[in-house]
Formats: structure tokens, C-alpha cells, sequence
């Protein structure tokens, strides 16, 4: 791609020439000037600037969503050509919510690394909620969330299993009941993710198909990780719902308590979600890595 063409894309995905100059490493006035020329090639504005911000026109977003396609059959082309000396290489950024980027996809990322030691992976994470936003933004390839609920435009497909369980910490003076019934979860503290989380949207449903509503748990507060909800429990009369993928380190070493509700459980599927059109070589590779992977 012509150099201009990676600036204005740049520009396009920041809405900001100072990040687009920080991120690539030049001058502002260098940005500036690249995305003029682009402007008297088309004849036209490519940004409007509103107070402090910038957004693209029309004819921006047409500029935008094909130099994206081109930069993608440039990537394809590397690899393609990459392939025919056994050579596989490229980047892609990968997002995905807290309790996959932590407890699930970091051996995965290692070993996808050692047999493909020239693919560059950037990993961010948040909660999905934010991964799939920063899909749809454009600012990532591919997304690992944790949610149920689906956005248009973006495809998913289901690559591991998850349950969600009940624990308390060992002092909890829960620690002693290996189960509890549905009215007792009403009534017991319990600390939650915040809103946004995959985790959070889960138990919502899972607890609606029960007829009782979110609003009847006494929750106390609600926690931006899991990590913090571990350490939370360490002083904690209460409970929190999490999943086991999580926990496994603290139930072995039994400084957290699992407790059962009969009759009741809530399981859910991780996914794997990117938008329609925008696959590329990398990140199809990635994805039957992850999918065959013996998690």
C-alpha cells in the first residue's frame, strides 16, 4: 500500500492525527500533510472536525473501508506467498474478555507462537462488551468473549466450554454448606463483575429462565475482575458467582469453598467472534489453532 494510504488509516482508526502520529512515528505535521494529498487526490474532504474532534465524511468512510479491504488481500498476499517457502508471517491484534485473556488463551497464545514464531500476536483485553466495541471500531481482528448476546455484522462461533460456579472464601462463614437453595442465593451477600461482563449477562439469563429477578440478589458490589472478586472473598461473609476456569488454583489449594445449588447450574460457551468480510490468512490460522487446541 502506498504510505499515505497506512496514514489515512491510521488517522481513520484513532480519529486523532497526534495518536495516528504517535502510533506511526512520525510528526503531526507529517500526518497532516499526507492526508491532504489524499484529499486532492479524490477531490474531497476525507474529516470534518467538530469542536475538539474529528469524524470521517462519506466519502471517508468509503476511502476507509476500502483501503482496509486492500491492506487485508496485502496481508493475504504475505502469507500466501509466505506459505510457498514454509514460511508463515503477518500480525493481527486479538481482544478478548478478562476471564479468557487470564485463565484460558495465554498457553494457547505460547504454543500457537512456537509453531508459528514469525506471526505477531497483540493481545488487549476488557470485558466483552468492550472487545466486541473495539471489533466493530475496527481496532482489533478478532475477539474472544464470554457473552450470550450477539451484535450485527459480527459472526461467532463456539470454541470451549465454561460453567459458572458458586464459592466462597474458606473463612466465609458459608464455608461450611455444600449446598444452598435458590431463595438462600437471593438472600446471601454476593459480589458480582461489573456491567459490560459476559459473565454478568450470563447470570442474568440463567436467573430470568428461573423467574427470579437480578434485582432480588443482595448483591454488595460489583467488581471490574475476577481477580479482584478472589481477593475480595478472602474477607467476605458472602458468595460470588465465577467461573471455574478461574478458580481452579484456589479450589485446589481450598482457600475458596465451591458451593452447590440444587437442581441449578449455569453453563455457557466461549466464542470466538469477528466481523463478516474481515478475515484474514492470520487470523483463520489462528482460529482452527484454537479451535483443535486440547484445552
Amino acid at each position: 500500500m502506498d504510505y499515505r494510504d497506512s496514514v489515512f488509516i491510521s488517522v481513520a482508526e484513532n480519529l486523532s492525527f497526534s495518536k495516528a502520529a504517535n502510533d506511526l512515528h512520525i510528526s503531526q505535521p507529517a500526518i497532516t500533510r499526507h492526508i491532504k494529498e489524499l484529499e486532492e487526490r479524490y477531490k474531497t474532504t476525507l474529516f470534518e472536525r467538530k469542536g475538539n474532534k474529528i469524524y470521517l465524511t462519506t466519502a471517508g468512510e468509503k476511502v476507509y473501508h476500502a483501503f482496509k479491504k486492500i491492506s487485508q488481500q496485502y496481508r493475504n498476499l504475505d502469507f500466501e506467498i509466505g506459505q510457498l517457502h514454509h514460511n508463515f508471517s503477518g500480525e493481527f491484534k486479538l481482544g478478548a474478555s478478562s476471564t479468557i485473556s487470564q485463565y484460558v488463551i495465554p498457553k494457547i497464545i505460547a504454543s500457537f507462537h512456537k509453531r508459528y514464531p514469525q506471526i505477531q500476536i497483540y493481545l488487549l483485553n476488557g470485558n466483552s462488551f468492550e472487545m466486541e466495541n473495539l471489533l466493530l471500531d475496527n481496532k482489533i481482528d478478532l475477539a474472544l468473549v464470554e457473552n450470550q448476546s450477539t451484535q450485527s455484522g459480527v459472526q461467532y462461533t463456539n470454541f470451549l466450554d465454561d460453567e459458572l460456579i458458586i464459592v466462597t472464601g474458606k473463612n466465609s462463614v458459608y464455608a461450611k454448606h455444600d449446598t444452598i437453595s435458590l431463595q438462600d442465593l437471593t438472600q446471601i451477600p454476593i459480589v458480582l463483575r461489573e456491567q459490560g461482563s459476559g459473565t454478568l449477562e450470563v447470570i442474568q439469563h440463567t436467573l430470568k429462565k428461573q423467574n427470579i429477578h437480578f434485582e432480588q440478589l443482595n448483591t454488595l458490589i460489583h467488581l471490574g475482575s475476577t481477580e479482584s472478586i478472589k481477593n475480595f472473598l478472602q474477607d467476605f461473609d458472602g458468595l460470588a458467582i465465577v467461573s471455574e476456569k478461574a478458580v481452579q488454583n484456589e479450589l485446589y489449594l481450598q482457600t475458596l469453598v465451591k458451593i452447590k445449588i440444587v437442581g441449578f447450574s449455569i453453563s455457557r460457551k466461549f466464542r470466538i467472534a469477528y466481523k463478516q468480510g474481515h478475515k484474514s490468512k492470520q487470523v483463520e490460522l489462528f482460529e482452527n489453532f484454537l479451535v483443535d487446541y486440547n484445552i
